[in-house]
């Protein structure tokens, strides 16, 4: 059975630095793409940052410069380093993995319940 679980989250104010893990079990990270999300109060959920299986980054253009995502292969954990938060940032942040082909087998999207994020002027 696949879990991800993420830790990390928290209430903070803006300037300051939160660090994000997603650890996966039962499922071996780099092998898909994997994504970090999140759902501001409110709205839909937006991708945040994605790395993709052979290590491509990519970031909304809001989080550019701040947010730095990271795999720990070892520990089996993605990250989501996020500096000089910003109030616009208070969301849930969840991980997810692309589904896609590895080795010939066919491997589904799975995500994480989420973390909370708060962040105050």
């Amino acid at each position: 059975q696949v879990q991800l679980v993420e830790s990390g989250g928290g209430s903070v104010q803006a300037g300051e630095s939160l660090k994000l893990s997603c650890e996966a079990s039962g499922y071996i990270f780099g092998r898909c793409g994997m994504n970090w999300y999140r759902q501001p109060p409110g709205k839909e959920r937006e991708l945040v940052s994605s790395l993709s299986w052979n290590g491509v980054t990519h970031y909304q253009d809001s989080v550019k410069g701040r947010f730095t995502i990271s795999l720990d292969n070892a520990k089996n954990t993605l990250f989501l380093q996020m500096n000089s938060l910003k109030t616009d940032d208070t969301a849930v942040y969840t991980c997810a993995t692309d589904s896609c082909y590895y080795d010939y087998i066919y491997y589904e999207k799975y995500w994480g319940h989420g973390t909370q994020v708060t962040v105050s002027a």
